[in-house]
């Protein structure tokens, strides 16, 4: 247990011997059974070779049936203690890949929970689901089949290469000059299989992103006659993965047979020199049974020596595979309990983003103390949801955002968490229950989220209630009710700075009334930087921010009706509410 707890604090998940080492139990035991097992295979030729011998002999008259009988009786119990070992060493392999395998991935989920959106989506749904799944896999059987031919190829070549030499060392040397032969060969072919290899990765991951894009958006592409393009899109891909497939496939499983013919290559010699050495004309004097015993030990050699070529693929497939990974296999920071950041103020001074230098926003200022609503709206696509996310720091923005007298870009991303609370356009709702949605875990009761979001009697009347499993990205609900969902759970984890990216999109306006009375209470200690499109409660606000054309004006609402047209129009436009022209 000490050992263990030793191995853990020194275990570095970017290094593959880490994994051996903190395994070190399992491999203990694939150590031992593997010795016996491999060496106990070295029985077999033998035995082969004295069933030959003595059924000549009963044939000849020199032994009775009995002899034969005892014989293989032997053969049987050696044989079967050899199989248990074997079983023994292959369960402990496989629980080692099983271990590895879970600790693999949980290192790797561990970090891609860490990395910003931005990062996740810059590499595409389809390459993370690869590295996650098709790569650990690909690595773990690399290290599983590396430890099992350790023993399964490698202890055992060395018994039947040390009995050839026994039997007659000339003739060992004679017959064995292919087998290096063989593995210099699979050296050579190491580079194209590689290459092979990593193509294919590729396609996959391409192929993965092109069937969850088919997936999620089937019905818009079925609605707006885009299903003929895209099809061709995914016809592309598919083409492209089974092009890549079947060439690496060629280079995986094609080669082994080669090398197994070559290295079969010396039973010629064994052919010829060992059947002078059973005449008496050789270098050794033989009976059958040596005879039989040396071929046989040849003729497993040989087929052992395939599977180092086998192994040499799987090794190389699995480097791939351990290239694209490593750089996430990171030992995660450990995760406490969030600490909650006291209220503070925000002051944002001249804020400004670019994407590739292409303007959002800028010149953007303002103070706001804990209890303001402050609303941020504007035309499509005029950067209101950007500036919503330039609270998570994502991406470098410009000017400043400090939070009290703090930088926030300057804070860790565990105090951010501490810090913003988020909620964009997308629900996000997880494929568990309602309650498990809206509090996370926590002990809470879940009926004041609820009732502050209209959403009590709705929950209530489902099939389990609370309890009710409503699906990936709640599946099962309405637009305004994944919606008042996932406000409720950024409601049941609250942040000094809230930030609120459209959230009355899908409710109708008696529901937004109920809601936004409630969230006035909630945000009394809190800054709240509510982003709409609908204006219904702009006046309610304490600061309205207005953006256009990569500018933006900040102000009451009131100072906006007057100075600013096109905010007078859409506000007016949508309440039915004219100011007089005098004001």
């Amino acid at each position: 247990m000490k050992k263990q707890i030793k191995n853990e604090k020194t275990f570095c998940p970017d290094k593959i011997n880490s994994y051996f080492r903190i395994e070190w139990l399992p491999l203990l035991f694939v150590t031992l059974s593997g010795v016996f097992y491999n060496v106990g295979l070295l029985a077999t030729p033998w035995f082969e070779g004295r069933l030959a011998q003595r059924l000549a002999d009963i044939l000849n008259g020199d032994k009775n049936a009995e002899s034969m009988v005892i014989l293989v009786v032997a053969y049987l119990a050696v044989t079967l203690a050899v199989q248990l070992a074997r079983f023994v060493k292959r369960f402990y392999v496989r629980r080692f890949a099983n271990n590895v395998n879970r600790r693999m991935k949980g290192v790797l989920y561990a970090n891609l929970v860490r990395q910003s959106r931005v990062s996740l989506e810059k590499e595409g749904v389809g390459e993370l689901m690869t590295k996650a799944i098709s790569d650990v896999d690909d690595c773990v059987e690399g290290m599983r089949k590396f430890t099992t031919e350790i023993f399964d190829t490698g202890v055992v070549l060395v018994g039947y290469i040390v009995m050839l030499f026994v039997y007659d060392w000339r003739l060992a040397l004679l017959s064995l000059i292919f087998t290096p032969i063989s593995y210099f060969c699979a050296a050579i072919m190491k580079k194209p299989v590689q290459r092979a290899g990593a193509t294919y990765k590729k396609a996959a991951s391409a192929l993965s992103g092109e069937t969850v894009d088919r997936a999620q958006n089937a019905v818009t592409y079925r609605i707006y006659g885009c299903e003929k393009t895209r099809e061709d899109l995914y016809g592309d891909a598919l083409n492209n993965y089974e092009k890549n497939a079947i060439r690496n496939n060629i280079w995986q499983s094609a080669l082994p047979p080669l090398y197994l013919a070559l290295s079969g290559a010396g039973v010629l010699f064994i052919l010829w020199f060992g059947v002078k050495n059973v005449l008496g004309t050789g270098w050794n004097t033989w009976d059958i049974a040596a005879f039989t015993t040396f071929l046989s030990c040849f003729t497993k050699l040989t087929v052992k020596s395939s599977k180092v070529a086998k192994l040499f693929n799987s090794v190389q497939k699995a480097e791939v595979s351990w290239k694209r990974i490593r750089p996430l296999m990171k030992s995660p920071e450990p995760l406490g309990p969030l600490q909650i950041a006291e209220p503070a103020e925000v002051t944002i001074d001249n804020l400004s983003f670019a994407y590739d230098e292409e303007p959002i926003f800028s010149g953007l200022s303002l103070t706001a103390k804990p209890g303001d609503i402050i609303g941020v709206t504007g035309a499509v696509a005029c950067g209101k949801s950007t500036f919503g996310r330039t609270f998570l720091c994502e991406s470098p923005y410009g000017g400043s955002i400090r939070f009290g007298k703090r930088e926030l870009s300057d804070l860790p991303p565990r105090e951010i968490a501490s810090t913003v609370g988020y909620l964009g356009h997308d629900p996000e709702l997880c494929a568990d229950t309602v309650q498990n949605n809206v509090l996370c875990g926590s002990e809470e009761d879940i009926m004041p989220y609820l009732c502050d979001m209209a959403l009590k009697d709705e929950v209530l009347s489902m099939e389990n209630g609370v309890e009710t499993v409503i699906g990936n990205n709640g599946v099962r609900l309405s637009g305004g009710q994944a919606q008042r969902l996932a406000l409720a759970r950024t409601m049941a984890h609250p942040r000094p700075i809230m930030v609120l990216d459209d959230p009355f999109s899908a409710l109708d306006r008696s529901t937004e009334d109920v809601i936004f009375a409630a969230l006035q209470d909630y945000a009394k200690d809190k800054v709240v930087f509510l982003i709409s499109h609908r204006l219904y409660h702009f006046p309610q606000m304490q600061k309205v921010v207005f953006m256009e054309n990569c500018k933006t004006i900040v102000g009451t609402h009131d100072e906006l009706m007057q100075t600013t047209p096109t905010y007078r129009s859409l506000y007016e436009s949508q309440t039915g509410e004219k100011q007089n022209e005098e004001d």
